[in-house]
């Protein structure tokens, strides 16, 4: 009888653990935390970061336009917020992708938008003005943009006015360039050691439910063996 007690918690455990951590994975999936490490400096909207390792976080999915948190390694320190547009491609693929805009060779690769796994939407980073007419002239493409002025910076970032740059300099609507068909880029896709805590998930619970099981077990046995 006692025995048939240890199984049943021991099952009650493990089902525990099976509820449990998938709970821990649907919450990455929402707020998209992918930690990326890059092996020299990127430009983001409004600063470059050095190379190193850090956690891209979707702060917002209320709206068309969603905030991008990028922190340091261990989360602890919020390095900037980026306001993004989303952005779509045809095929979806199974690793984050990093798209690039084009360079010069003496300066730091600048990200254009962000991929989870598996997502054909993903987000496009809105460049402050000055910035995006520099990088519409080297990829002779239009590229998002903000003001960069007292009136925009007062506003929530979710909130400022957000339209594109064509090459010559010229402001064009937004949906010129988000309805336009998906150009090729440079693009980068992340190693399995930086992809999302999702997938790392995956053996903490397996190690979870091994570990519960061989508990209930040893119990059973150490129960009968003392009748």
């Amino acid at each position: 009888m006692k025995a048939s007690k240890y199984f049943v918690v021991t099952f009650c455990l493990v089902l525990l653990c099976t509820l449990a951590v998938p709970g821990i994975a649907m919450a990455d999936e929402q707020d998209k935390a992918t930690q990326l490490t890059f092996s020299g400096p990127v430009e983001v909207p409004g600063q470059v970061l050095p190379a190193g390792t850090y956690w891209f976080v979707l702060a917002n999915t209320d709206s068309d336009r969603n905030t991008v948190q990028i922190w340091n390694a261990d989360r602890g320190h919020l390095v900037t917020t980026i306001l993004a547009i989303p952005d779509f491609r045809l095929k979806a693929r199974g690793k984050t992708i990093i798209n690039f805009e084009e360079r010069a060779a003496d300066q730091p690769e600048a990200i254009h938008s962000w991929f989870y796994p598996g997502d054909n939407y993903g987000e496009e980073f809105v460049y402050l003005k000055a910035r995006a007419m520099q990088l519409a002239k080297q990829t002779n493409r239009p590229v998002l943009s903000m003001r960069d002025d007292r009136a925009s910076n007062t506003a929530p970032i979710a909130q400022r006015a957000v339209n594109a740059v064509s090459p010559s300099g010229e402001e064009i609507e937004i949906a010129d360039i988000v309805s336009s068909q998906p150009v090729d880029m440079p693009e980068e896709e992340e190693t399995a050691s930086s992809l999302p805590t999702t997938a790392s998930l995956l053996p903490l619970l397996g190690a979870l439910v091994l570990l519960s099981l061989a508990a209930g077990l040893g119990l059973r046995t150490l129960t009968e063996r003392l009748r």
